[in-house]
């Protein structure tokens, strides 16, 4: 059987084809699936997305036309994923329910320290050989507060990258992480880490109930001098109410690896053309802002761990057998 990868970056090829070595072929495409990609996938029983896939009603209608019965995704996240329809439709889909949380709780500390330092700021001017010092001025983070908004895996590896720095340590999340907790990790009401946290960083999965989990009551809570930064999902954050937040002057740094019009946007180049979205053109301007390319996952350990965790969910519905990482099972 031979597989259709869509959105394969050029570093993650090579792991895709030596992983699926001995077990199948795999054909890996740079281009996403969303609506007008969806009919390259004609004759191809199994394909594999990534996490800005656009898997709609309407695109898995033509996948299943065209003959796709599995998709797996390269991702934990599902949210891109009309699981209704592909239960109707027939289709099996799976995920990638765990790999490294280093990966992305260390890159939310790299984006935190840049904003704190104005690693970028400084970076830019010594490249024009400008070594002031003005407006460079950042804070120690020890003996501040951090806020994490959601302690599981990532949420844990992220606390314990705070404990070391010596913060005091606030949690929100619906269930009381053990290992957090062995930190000396508080949990509070949201309102409560909002208020009082120095830096705040989001590690929960996007569902309807977490969509704009920081809407723009919640932005106005936060210290005006805080910093925040989200590696999970963009729609987390409503985004025109933080760039109203930006331009009265708040926040001391903002770092996102994530924005939640990213689909189309992320992993493509776009350097020759105008940006249509207002949003995020709005945003990159302000200085106090980091955007990374949702890249917090991208790691030789991560990367290798998805793809790996891949190939066992394609063998896995091969040999008709079931794994926690099914979304929709074989029918």
């Amino acid at each position: 059987m031979e597989i259709l990868a869509f959105g394969v970056q050029a570093d993650e090829r090579p792991l895709m084809e030596r992983a699926f070595a001995g077990h199948h072929e795999v054909r890996c495409l740079d281009v996403f699936l969303n609506e007008d990609t969806a009919p390259i996938a004609v004759g191809y029983e199994t394909v594999s997305t990534s996490v800005n896939a656009e898997l709609g009603a309407r695109v898995l209608e033509v996948l299943a036309a065209g003959g796709t019965r599995m998709i797996a995704q390269r991702s934990t996240g599902f949210n891109n994923i009309d699981l209704k329809a592909a239960e109707r439709l027939g289709l099996t889909v799976a995920r990638v329910s765990y790999y490294s949380p280093y990966s992305v709780a260390e890159f939310a500390w790299t984006l935190a320290m840049a904003v704190n330092r104005r690693v970028v700021r400084a970076s830019t001017r010594t490249r024009d050989f400008d070594f002031r010092l003005d407006g460079l001025m950042g804070r120690d983070l020890h003996g501040r507060t951090v806020g994490v908004l959601g302690t599981g895996k990532i949420g844990e590896a992220f606390t314990r990258i705070a404990h070391g720095f010596g913060m005091r340590l606030l949690g929100w999340d619906v269930t009381e992480n053990p290992g957090c907790l062995e930190l000396d990790m508080t949990y509070v009401p949201k309102e409560q880490l909002l208020a009082e946290s120095d830096l705040i960083s989001l590690h929960v999965p996007l569902m309807p109930e977490t969509t704009h989990l920081l809407d723009a009551e919640a932005l106005k809570a936060m210290k005006d001098d805080a910093i925040l930064v989200n590696s999970s999902r963009g729609g987390l954050i409503d985004t025109a109410a933080l760039v109203g937040e930006l331009r009265a002057g708040r926040f001391a740094g903002v770092g996102l690896d994530v924005y939640e019009a990213e689909a189309g946007l992320f992993y493509v180049d776009r350097s020759l053309e105008a940006i249509e979205d207002d949003t995020l053109a709005r945003l990159v301007t302000f200085p106090n802002v980091l955007v990374t390319s949702h890249q917090a996952y991208y790691t030789e350990d991560a990367v290798g761990q998805i793809i790996e965790a891949t190939v066992r969910n394609v063998l896995d519905y091969k040999a008709g057998r079931r794994s926690e990482n099914v979304l929709v099972p074989r029918s």
